[in-house]
This record gives C-alpha cells, sequence and structure tokens, in this order.
C-alpha cells in the first residue's frame, strides 16, 4: 500500500522512531502494510504540538480529528489539518458588548468565538481569526456583528447566534446579504450569492458562479469537473453531441465534494487517459476518490466513464 503524507504546515515525518523525511503540501509517499501497525509521528515547526498514530486498518477506516484520509484505489493518501499550540493559556483577541451579548475571540489551544447572552455558545474558528476585526452592520433593519479574519467571515445577529460562516472576498449588508466567495479552482471561479433574513436566519435567495479565466487546453478536463462542482456553466465545455445529457450529469458523477489531480502511480498505471479525481465524502474526516477519464475532440468533451482499478 502506498501512502502518501501531506502537511498543512511544514513538519517532519517519523516511522516507528526512525527520521523519514520533510512533509508539507508537497505530497511525499511511503510503502507500506497496514497489519504491520506502523507509528506515525509528525513534528511541525512554530512551536505547534505534533501528533502520532498507528498507520493500521482502524486509522484508515476512521481517522482521527486532525486528520483527512483520502482512499485512493489500493493506496490512501493522509492529510494532518491541524495541529494544536504548545501554548494553551487563554488570550483575549477581541472582546466586545453587542446588543447585550457578550462577545468573545480568544486563543486558548485552538481559536474560539464566545457568544454569553440569553443563551450561550462556543464555536471553534480557523487559524486566521488569531488577527481579528468587527464592524457592526445593518442586515434588514436588525444590529448584526461581522467578524473578519483575514478572507473568512462570521456574521452573528442580536441575539447572539452566528448565522453565517464562510470564506469571501467582498460583503454587503442592506436588506439582505450579498457575498462573493472564491473557489480554488483553475478557472479561478467566484460564487456570488444573495441571502434574506428574518431575524433569525439567512435563507439563500440567489447564486450564480462566474469563472474569471480561461483554462489552458491539457487543463480543460479539470475545469469541467470543477465547473459541474461549483454549478458552472459546464455545459460549455462539452460537444454538441454530449449536450443533450448534460442534465443528467450531476446524478450520473454523483455527490462529489472537490476534484483532484490523479497520483504519479496513477498516471504510470493508464499513460494514455485524460483523467482527474473525484473526491467523495464516506463519513467525518474520510473521502474516496473516484477516477473519471475524457475523451475529447476539437477541445470539447464527447465521452466521460468511470476509470477501473
Amino acid at each position: 500500500m502506498r501512502v502518501y503524507f501531506l502537511s498543512c504546515t511544514p513538519a517532519i515525518l517519523k516511522l516507528n522512531g526512525l527520521y523519514v523525511g520533510y512533509i508539507d503540501n508537497f505530497e511525499r509517499h511511503i510503502e507500506l502494510d497496514p497489519a504491520d501497525k506502523v507509528l506515525a509521528e509528525i513534528v511541525p515547526g512554530e512551536n505547534l504540538q505534533g501528533v502520532n498514530f498507528f498507520l493500521d486498518e482502524k486509522f484508515f477506516a476512521d481517522p482521527p480529528e486532525f486528520a483527512d484520509v483520502y482512499l485512493l484505489e489500493n493506496d490512501a493518501l493522509v492529510f494532518i489539518r491541524e495541529y494544536d499550540r504548545k501554548d494553551v493559556k487563554l488570550s483575549v483577541i477581541y472582546q466586545t458588548r453587542f446588543c447585550g451579548n457578550l462577545i468573545t475571540v480568544f486563543s486558548q489551544g485552538g481559536v474560539y468565538l464566545s457568544c454569553e447572552g440569553a443563551e450561550y455558545t462556543l464555536t471553534p474558528l480557523p487559524v486566521q481569526f488569531m488577527k481579528c476585526r468587527a464592524e457592526e452592520e445593518k442586515l434588514a433593519g436588525r444590529d448584526v456583528l461581522a467578524l473578519y479574519g483575514g478572507n473568512k467571515l462570521i456574521v452573528i445577529s442580536d441575539g447572539g447566534k452566528v448565522i453565517f460562516k464562510n470564506t469571501v472576498e467582498t460583503a454587503e449588508f442592506g436588506d439582505g446579504l450579498l457575498v462573493r466567495a472564491p473557489f480554488e479552482t483553475c478557472t479561478a471561479a467566484k460564487a456570488e450569492c444573495s441571502y434574506s433574513y428574518d431575524g433569525e436566519k439567512l435563507t439563500q435567495t440567489g447564486g450564480r458562479t462566474i469563472e474569471t479565466r480561461q483554462p489552458e487546453p491539457n487543463i480543460a478536463h479539470f475545469a469541467f469537473f470543477e465547473s459541474v462542482l461549483t454549478c458552472g456553466d459546464f455545459e460549455k465545455y462539452l460537444d454538441d453531441s454530449l449536450k443533450p445529457k448534460a442534465g443528467d450529469l450531476k446524478s450520473y458523477l454523483g455527490n462529489f465534494v472537490s476534484v483532484t489531480v490523479p497520483t504519479e502511480k496513477f498516471y504510470t498505471l493508464h499513460r494514455n487517459l485524460t483523467a482527474a479525481g473525484l473526491v467523495y465524502p464516506k463519513k467525518k474526516n474520510l473521502y474516496e476518490v473516484k477516477y473519471f477519464a475524457v475523451e475529447m475532440n476539437g477541445g470539447k468533451i464527447t465521452n466521460l466513464y468511470p476509470v477501473e482499478n
């Protein structure tokens, strides 16, 4: 079994106590047998806590909170998504009184949002909120508090409830909420979404996907699958012979959540295929990657089909 390792921040990898190498956002791999129950230790820099776990059948069936596991046919990819901080003392990042609620962003190992009012809620936050700014806004005539951490936005109602939490590029408050959110796609696509507000919750009232650049011909098939995923104008990638079936594509491809580049091993086994990996959730932190190949003529897709093992 080939196991690939990725880390959200640079780290070193040890197996059974022996130094193996350096891992980051560029995948490295080893060959192992899960029956051998190899002990993996991953130690990051920046004074973060390391993680350790056995690479066995249990790990690949039920990953821990800090790791995402992707099953790649007979192989696997392990992505260490987060590390705790060694410094666990309480540190207040931002605090304010808002409409009778005490709103606090603080760090204690991780980053959290505390809302204390008629009710109490505690919400884990992305690390971007280590640096936080806030603005009071009006939404449908009601007061809301917008918290920004890098490109992340959280909106809190006057009742102290989190009503919006997402990555955004821009946000406009008024009679409703209008946000533009970037997708990590090869066409630099963006979603424009509008929401109405009834004082309790947001309801999406509209949305469209805009592709802001043309993909290179050699990655047009990735752009196609990403366009299906993001509800873009994916029909433009299809040959006229396939367009009558465009409405069936979403059900045919299923509930995939991202698109990935096939591994080096895949290309070794399937040299002549133009393919992409579609990522399907199996359970929390566990995903399965299925490969789909396309046939093209004149820059348009004439056929697509799953790649068998």
